[in-house]
């Protein structure tokens, strides 16, 4: 706390990017929090900032008395109306500066706390400033240095984290590197505030498309999802606002620039871009391409579709290690269960045959039952006689009848089964009562040996 206050607090503030008025209550703190432990603790203190003189006076406050009974505290109205205000009352609190030599050692215990407030204040303005920007891209970050395998970026007011699990596989950085990542979270720690970062997030691929697409900065084409398998594939649905504008063509770009652009900075990641549509069927179709669909069921309560491709483009559909299928699953949120045409004409036939099989229920509800997505007796059983009594050839009337029917088939059906285990259980008894007494019987020409 030199006459040069004013300066030094000049440049914290213009450094440190903190309010002026934030550094000089820190300043004004710190010396009231050092200056109470070297006064007396009946007395109290009082700190203000004087620019003119460029330092912090310290200030004793006193209440006028008409009799003074603890002068530290107390002053009798005569003398504060000569030495403090010629206006002053009984009741009155006055100020009275305090002796230098108290401003000079509260000075030198004020130091340290001072550095802890203006640290705190610039963890705050930072926390402040990077809380609000989750979900945007870092621009100038710079490779500061490793620990472990995590990559602490510099960005300029603070440092951040690249946790290895937000890094792309097999992506190299140096000392040094300009680095572009997704701000994932900001907290508040101990240390201060924490800043991580990602560059596997799907948002990092939203917002790189955001910024080489000046349709979706506009608001023209808008991005509806992403799906990522980092380093490998991407899946990004688009949809656009305006009949004029394709938005497929909008992100790929003349001669695919744009796409490219984001393609090379994923280090190499495939980027299939999606017309979005709100048909969940069409969206999922468009989003297993490049493979064809042949055809879709929806299970709407499971919230799952089974997805029907001919032999030919399964391998297409389910994609290597079944990425693609994967992906699109993310991308749409729906469960996708990916079959042949041959393996599901194939179950379809075995649904039909367990169907028809029941006794006493006929082709016709059979058929009915498979329509409506029943494969065996036991589903049948299971959705209970509230929805087969929802199926059109049913209805409540006949629903308690062919539960009834189905489930008499099954009790009948377990009915054999157990009677065949039990026969089973039996002939290998006897079987191995047949075997231990052949093993008893001596041989023949063995018995006088």
């Amino acid at each position: 706390m030199q006459p040069e206050l004013s300066r030094v607090i000049d440049q914290v503030s213009k450094e440190k990017s903190i309010d002026k008025s934030i550094v000089i209550s820190a300043v004004e703190n710190a010396m009231l929090s050092a200056a109470k432990k070297v006064i007396s603790p009946e007395i109290r203190v009082e700190a203000k900032y004087n620019s003119d003189l460029g330092e912090v006076e310290l200030f004793k406050i006193l209440t006028v008395a008409e009799h003074v009974t603890n002068p530290e505290i107390e002053i009798s109205v005569e003398d504060a109306r000569t030495n403090l205000d010629p206006e002053a009352n009984v009741g009155d609190e006055l100020l009275e500066k305090l002796d230098q030599r108290y401003g000079r050692i509260a000075a030198q215990a004020a130091k340290q706390h001072l550095i802890q407030r203006l640290r705190d204040a610039e963890r705050d303005l930072i926390y402040n400033e990077f809380k609000d920007r989750k979900g945007e891209l870092t621009h100038a970050g710079i490779v500061q240095r490793f620990e472990k395998k995590n990559i602490i970026v510099n960005l300029g007011r603070t440092d951040a984290i690249l946790p290895e699990k937000e890094q792309i596989p097999r992506e190299r950085y140096r000392q040094g590197d300009r680095i572009r990542a997704y701000i994932l979270d900001v907290e508040m720690s101990s240390k201060g505030p924490q800043i991580i970062l990602s560059r596997t997030h799907p948002g990092f691929l939203m917002k790189l498309f955001e910024q080489e697409v000046p349709e979706i900065y506009e608001g023209i084409v808008e991005v509806k999802g992403a799906a990522r398998e980092p380093g490998g594939r991407a899946k990004i649905a688009v949809v656009s606002n305006d009949p004029d504008v394709d938005p497929v063509g909008a992100c790929v770009g003349m001669k695919g620039t744009r796409v490219q652009s984001v393609v090379q900075e994923l280090r190499g990641e495939k980027i299939d871009i999606v017309h979005w549509t709100p048909d969940p069927a069409e969206f999922v179709c468009r989003s297993l391409a490049p493979a064809k669909v042949s055809k879709i069921i929806m299970d709407e309560d499971e919230h799952a579709m089974e997805v029907i491709v001919s032999e030919d483009q399964l391998s297409l559909a389910i994609g290597k290690k079944g990425q693609n299928v994967r992906l699109a699953s993310r991308l749409s949120g729906w469960k996708l269960d990916v079959r042949s045409e041959a393996e599901a004409e194939e179950e379809a036939r075995r649904a039909r045959a367990a169907l028809n099989a029941i006794t006493n229920i006929g082709d016709v509800t059979a058929e009915l039952l498979y329509q409506y997505g029943f494969k065996s007796p036991e589903e049948v059983v299971a959705a209970g006689e509230a929805t087969l009594a929802e199926i059109d050839g049913i209805g409540p009337e006949k629903a308690p009848v062919v539960l009834k029917t189905v489930q008499a088939y099954l009790e009948e059906q377990q009915r054999r089964a157990e009677a065949e285990r039990a026969a089973e259980a039996e002939r290998a008894a006897a079987e191995a009562a047949a075997k231990r007494e052949a093993d008893q019987t001596p041989a023949a020409g063995e018995e006088h040996s």
